[in-house]
């Protein structure tokens, strides 16, 4: 077989990397538009997926073809007709063409195939990006996050990376990964990932790839530290949610593992392959389909979340969900700063406003200075450093900085006339306007 089994991978992850030629280069390029058509309509009469549809997305080709549509001179020009042609049939987000002659050599006519072990390109783009754990971070609150741009599999280096990444997020109270910018990537990685979080064993999937038998991908039978549990999980996605990381996403709306938060995922739930096409081309075609152990996939309705919210506003949403979670365990100051931090997340998610202008809170308060400028409040002690100020809503903030204080100012007859500095450990400092 010819090709880059991306599974399900980067034909939506990473569609500037299939376009990477130089465009000079693209535009200068000579190919036979006839010869391009002729093997992109083979490949899909012999592969797609969804076997019904593929008398129609012939016949969209052949009409192009006979009526003279395909026959421009730009490379670029003639994936747009064409990819236009096939979305008009299919709407299939894995279906597409891009002009990329590297890839299309390193693919060749006679193939290779690529969990990403075998191409000397994927694997040096996975290890550029750390086999697609792009960030650790410590939270408040102690909740860990994880951002996962790419479900990439190199076998033995993508494995230690998510290893790696699951051993940080196991020290959090709370643990959020991040799949916002996730185009997919391979069910291997899927099933690694997942394995932290579902029964020993579990079915995870069915893949019906063309007419080979079914293939099932079960959770593996042990992790490095055991299975976590006992820890909110919040599950971050968007529109480009996609593929593989749809799969993931599947599993924890099916496994109530985690909380999804964000908006609904791409809905691309088909495997595909690459083909290289002459001229430089390189067809991302869809060959086999997933089936969740519940039945069905999400090709064309994605996975919806459980707590919907723009994508910008995600994260916030689900730290305001884990501190709210974390505080009645907690006592003491620990407990009022979870409690406070909570409340500035719910505010930033709500986009809370406070009652008064900015420019009504600026000013002098003895040792201490609040100006205004475009973004919002700044707090400076002499000396120390700057913080801005983030509305509660009304004339309560919190300090960016510290989460451990917020300012409540306080006004007479319609004018700020001081403030007072809470702590979580109850103490307060007064202030008045200078």
């Amino acid at each position: 077989m010819r090709i880059v089994i991306l599974a399900a991978a980067l034909a939506v992850a990473a569609p500037l990397a299939l376009a990477a030629t130089p465009v000079a280069a693209q535009s200068a390029a000579k190919f036979d538009s006839r010869a391009a058509i002729e093997s992109i309509r083979k490949a899909l009469r012999e592969n797609y997926v969804v076997k019904e549809r593929r008398p129609a997305l012939d016949a969209a080709l052949a009409k192009g073809l006979a009526g003279g549509r395909y026959t421009v001179a730009d490379p670029q020009e003639f994936a747009m007709r064409v990819n236009a042609d096939l979305e008009a049939v299919a709407h299939d987000k894995h279906l597409n063409l891009r002009h990329n002659p590297e890839l299309s050599a390193q693919i060749g006519t006679g193939g290779q195939r690529d969990d990403a072990t075998e191409s000397a390109y994927w694997r040096d783009l996975a290890r550029r990006q750390n086999e697609g754990v792009r960030e650790l971070r410590v939270l408040d609150g102690n909740v860990r996050l994880m951002r996962y741009d790419g479900f990439f599999w190199n076998g033995e280096a993508s494995q230690a990376a998510i290893d790696a990444g699951m051993a940080f997020l196991r020290g959090g109270d709370a643990i959020v990964i991040d799949l916002r910018t996730n185009g997919g990537g391979s069910p291997d990685a899927v099933r690694r990932l997942a394995s932290y979080f579902v029964p020993a064993g579990a079915k995870l999937v069915t893949f019906h790839m063309r007419d080979e038998a079914p293939a099932v991908s079960h959770a593996e039978a042990s992790i490095p530290g055991g299975r976590i549990t006992g820890v909110p999980v919040y599950v971050l996605t968007s529109g480009g949610t996609a593929s593989a990381a749809e799969e993931f996403a599947s599993h924890v709306a099916g496994f109530g593992f985690a909380t999804l938060v964000g908006e609904t995922t791409a809905g691309a739930a088909y495997r595909n392959d690459f083909f290289a096409i002459p001229g430089g081309f390189v067809l991302s075609a869809s060959v086999g389909r997933p089936e969740l152990p519940s039945g069905g996939d999400w090709e064309a309705k994605g996975v919806a979340p459980r707590l919907a919210v723009a994508p910008d506003l995600a994260l916030d949403r689900a730290m305001q969900d884990a501190l709210a979670t974390l505080a009645p365990k907690a006592s003491g100051p620990a407990r009022t700063e979870l409690e406070w931090a909570a409340a500035r997340y719910a505010a930033r998610a709500a986009q809370a406003r406070p009652a008064l202008p900015a420019s009504a809170y600026a000013g002098r308060y003895g040792e201490r200075t609040v100006t205004a400028d475009g973004a919002g409040l700044v707090y400076q002690r002499d000396g120390g450093l700057r913080t801005a100020l983030i509305s509660l809503g009304g004339d309560l903030f919190a300090l960016e900085h510290d989460p451990r204080a917020r300012l409540r100012f306080v006004s007479a007859n319609g004018a700020v006339t001081g403030f007072v500095l809470e702590r979580a450990d109850g103490s307060k400092v007064e202030a008045k306007r200078g």
